[in-house]
């Protein structure tokens, strides 16, 4: 087991929520909030707190798209590409995160961990469009060369340590 991995984010949600079989979702969620994603170190312990397998742990993280088994970015950006933004080109605002942060379809964090670039079916915003949203913080009517400069922002945020 890692020593970076911290137990206690764990414990305190069994201990808020109860240590039940129906509580897997809810301490998968603390964990993820706390890490941005499942660190391996999360199945083992779950499954022993609440005594059930591994295995049903980790089919639950694996079964729900909002889990996530590989670390993300601090800034999590989703690019809506559901109707209403894809006819007002959103796809040239992710090519251009993607070429600004080096990213790819494939490669979607960036090495330092500063950024992670999703594309999703709707954010709900569909009037605003095309939008994105930074964790969770809606951006709308973005263009490329808005793009360029909310990076602009957020990497001096990286940069002093205000992410």
């Amino acid at each position: 087991m890692s020593s970076s991995f911290d137990y206690g984010v764990i414990d305190k949600v069994v201990d808020s929520i109860g240590a039940k079989a129906g509580s897997i979702i809810p301490i998968l969620q603390g964990v993820q909030e706390r890490y941005n994603y499942l660190p391996p170190e999360c199945f083992l312990y779950t499954a022993k707190k609440l005594g059930v397998s591994e295995a049903r742990i980790y089919g639950v993280a694996t079964f729900y798209e909002n889990f996530s088994l590989q670390p993300k970015g601090k800034f999590i950006i989703k690019v809506c590409d559901g109707t209403a933004c894809h006819v007002r080109k959103s796809v040239p605002n992710l090519e251009r995160l993607r070429k600004e942060l080096g990213l790819s379809e494939k490669k979607i964090t960036s090495g330092d961990l500063g950024f992670t670039v999703q594309t999703v079916a709707c954010l709900g915003a569909c009037s605003l469009g095309p939008a994105l949203t930074v964790n969770n913080e809606v951006y709308a009517n973005m263009t490329p060369d808005k793009v360029s400069e909310l990076l602009g922002s957020l990497k001096a945020k990286l940069a002093r340590g205000a992410a």
